[in-house]
C-alpha cells in the first residue's frame, strides 16, 4: 500500500515523529512518503493509498491550540475520494482539538478518518500501529 505521511514541524519534533512513522510503515511492508507541508505534492498525496497528515500545536499553553495555517492549506489543497487518513500532532501541554478540527477538513476533502493520532515527543504516536493494522484490512 502507498502511503503518504506529510508534516509540518518547526522545530523537528513533528518531523521526527513522521519519520519514525514511516519507517514502522515500511517495515510492515508498505511503501511510504515522507514530506513537509512546503515540499509535498498535492496531486502525489491524493493519490496514495492512504494518507497521515501532522502538525505541531500552535496555541497559547492549554488554549486555542491548533494546526498550522500551512498543513490547513495543505489540507485544502488536496482531493481524497474515501482514502483512509490519520491526522496527528505532536505537543507539549495539550493539543486541545485541534485533531478534530484537522479531520474535519481532511473529511471535507473526502477522506475517510480513521485515526486521530498525538505524541508528546518526536516518537511513534500511540494508536499508529493499530491504525498500520486497519488498512491492510480495507
Amino acid at each position: 500500500m502507498r502511503i503518504a505521511i506529510v508534516y509540518d514541524s518547526r522545530t523537528g519534533t513533528t518531523k521526527a515523529a513522521a519519520e519514525a512513522m514511516a519507517d514502522l510503515a515500511r517495515e510492515a511492508g508498505h511503501d511510504v512518503t515522507v514530506s513537509a507541508v512546503g515540499e509535498a505534492s498535492a496531486s502525489d498525496v491524493s493519490a496514495a493509498d492512504a494518507v497521515c497528515i501532522g502538525s505541531w500545536t500552535e496555541g497559547l499553553f492549554f488554549i486555542l491550540q491548533h494546526a498550522t495555517k500551512a498543513t490547513m492549506e495543505f489540507i485544502g489543497s488536496l482531493s481524497l475520494q474515501g482514502t483512509p487518513a490519520a491526522v496527528f500532532c505532536t505537543y507539549k501541554t495539550s493539543p486541545g482539538k485541534m485533531l478534530d478540527k484537522m479531520a474535519a477538513a481532511l473529511e471535507g476533502r473526502g477522506a475517510r478518518v480513521t485515526a486521530k493520532l498525538r505524541a508528546r515527543g518526536p516518537h511513534v504516536p500511540d494508536g499508529f500501529r493499530a491504525w498500520l493494522e486497519s488498512l491492510q484490512q480495507t
